[in-house]
């Protein structure tokens, strides 16, 4: 028997066991993500799909706030398009950042129209409209959930592929860094102005 032989050999098959341990573990957290994603674009459709039947109640309220129901619409379906193209690869930084981006803005939006629903009582008062209003809320907190839980899931697989030797696996094999799913809102990063005069 040659012991340095079986020795190398020993020593090659840990080496490959290790790899492909690390192969797997990348994948898991991969798919781990990219259904967290998924129940991100479930609670989006849900709100995309309310979004229409808020502003169609709004309308009949609201004649003389035309430009305010349509930037509401328009930044639901440049949202909707954005979201289509992220949840066909969660994994893309670059369609994670535009639908970021688009959902900041319907948000902005969204919150336009809240303001100047307040302006209107009878519309507050209407009961559909508070359905909606209700419905939406409640799906506003999913999807925070499930913005959290995403994030989460990314962090853990973007520390996961950055350790040695994972490294080594994850360039050569296409497990790119995944991008978190963050709402920028400027309003909520600037600090508040307090007056005591």
């Amino acid at each position: 028997m040659n012991v340095p032989l079986l020795v190398t050999l020993a020593v090659v098959v840990i080496i490959v066991i290790a790899l492909i341990g690390i192969y797997n573990k990348l994948v898991a957290l991969r798919n781990r993500f990219k259904n967290a994603f998924a129940q991100i674009d479930v609670q989006l459709k849900r709100r995309y799909d309310l979004i229409p039947n808020l502003v169609e109640t709004a309308k009949t309220y609201m004649s003389h706030e035309k430009e305010t129901l349509e930037a509401v619409i328009q930044a639901r379906n440049q949202a909707v398009g954005a979201n289509q193209k992220a949840a066909s690869d969660p994994g893309d930084a670059g369609a994670m950042q535009q639908l970021s981006g688009a959902e900041s803005v319907l948000s902005g939006a969204l919150g336009r129209m809240m303001v100047t629903v307040e302006r209107y009582p009878d519309l507050k008062a209407n009961q559909t409209m508070s359905q909606l209003m209700e419905e939406l809320t409640s799906t506003e907190n999913k999807v925070s959930f499930a913005r959290q839980a995403y994030n989460d899931s990314v962090m853990t697989y973007n520390t996961e592929r950055e350790k040695f030797p994972n490294v080594l696996i994850a360039g050569p094999f296409g497990f790119a860094a995944a991008q978190l799913f963050e709402i920028e809102d400027a309003a909520e990063r600037e600090a508040p102005k307090v007056d005591f005069s």
